[in-house]
């Protein structure tokens, strides 16, 4: 999956993406730091895999990933080009969900551009920008197809009405994800920003990442009210504990009250709202996590691994995760009857290890 980060300037955005990705990204204390996205890719931290691989007594070890886009920061007008609001609007489109990184920490010595902080204010503008800006373009889709809709052709007329529907529940300040929309729309839906779900991040200081602030419990409710996912984490201390080894890492995070960085709260976050699950393959050579859409069968996750294995597909040897690592192997599994055999039509669950008999 590729999380877009957006937000105004100078609210921990790269930070964020740094700390998450390492790849060292620029974050400095000034607007449009980031003006070409930076990319990062980040390994999803996953116990059960290790689990798994201490098992199997794996060679190798392959975790998900998550790619990111520190897209650069949105300021008001954004939509009418503003800044480089063009540009950063198309960057967003090409992302499938939005990570929106609000600030929600005081800091005399980084500047606001709006010189206060405001976590609601701030989430409003962005809002306000991305909903002007899919405005646009349902307004020019919507002349193209109230011409087209003279000719008399049924469906073009029933698409010209829904975009018309659809121009007034974005003029009433409603994300298109929320729009009830029929058959017709859905092409013209999917080339909106407001359709991609959103992650709320409150960005706060280190001594409020346990307990949180009154700055991100006003996050936490704009994320509730919108029907969005939101986490807390702070960036200072999520890029502090990437520069420490991991027992001094867990040390100091236990120091703080919290039991783990905010990079796992945020992925789990992002699992959810995107609809996705993991399923584990291993072995002596080899234990990997692969990241599938809930509700896919058996013969769709072997089409992840290769699509030689999703054509020639026979039937998945199946087990839960903790059966394997209770049985101490897949052989031992097997005796206990932890693992059983599913065929193409199964639906895959979040944790099962699987091994896919296929022929080609």
């Amino acid at each position: 999956m590729k999380v877009g980060i957006v937000g105004l300037p100078n609210v921990g955005k790269s930070t964020v993406f740094n700390s998450l990705t390492s790849a060292g990204a620029e974050a400095q204390n000034y607007p449009f730091t980031t003006i070409d996205p930076n990319l990062g890719v980040a390994e999803v931290p996953d116990e059960r895999l290790r689990a798994l691989a201490d098992t199997m007594s794996s060679r190798s070890v392959v975790p998900a990933t998550v790619d990111f886009v520190d897209i650069a920061g949105l300021v008001e007008g954004a939509s009418g080009g503003e800044g480089l609001g063009n540009q950063f609007l198309g960057h967003i489109r090409e992302c499938e969900a939005i990570a929106h990184v609000v600030r929600c920490f005081e800091d005399e010595n980084v500047v606001h551009v709006g010189g206060r902080v405001d976590p609601e204010a701030d989430a409003g503008i962005i809002q306000t920008e991305l909903l002007l800006a899919d405005l646009g373009t349902v307004e020019r889709r919507l002349e193209r197809t109230t011409k087209a809709a003279k000719s008399g052709d049924t469906k073009i007329k029933q698409e010209a009405a829904g975009l018309e529907a659809l121009r007034e529940h974005l003029f009433a300040g409603e994300p298109a994800r929320t729009f009830e929309a029929t058959d017709v729309l859905w092409e013209a839906l999917d080339s909106l920003i407001t359709t991609k779900p959103v992650l709320y991040v409150a960005n706060v200081d280190e001594t409020s990442v346990a307990e949180g602030n009154t700055h991100s419990a006003t996050v936490e409710k704009l994320a509730a009210r919108e029907g969005a996912e939101s986490v807390r984490l702070s960036a200072g201390l999520e890029a502090e504990v990437a520069e420490l080894p991991e027992e001094e890492a867990r040390e100091y995070l236990e120091m703080l009250g919290v039991e783990s960085t905010g990079f796992e709260g945020f992925v789990r976050a992002a699992y959810s709202l995107l609809g996705l699950i993991t399923f584990f393959t291993t072995g002596e050579k080899e234990s990997r996590a692969w990241t599938l859409t809930e509700g896919s069968t058996a013969r769709q996750a072997a089409g992840r691994i290769h699509s030689d294995m999703e054509r020639g597909f026979i039937a998945a040897e199946t087990g839960n995760w903790e059966g394997v690592v209770e049985a101490g192997s897949w052989s031992g599994a097997k005796e206990k009857a932890r693992i059983r055999l599913e065929g193409r039509d199964y639906l895959v669950k979040d944790g099962d290890a699987m091994i896919f008999r296929f022929n080609v």
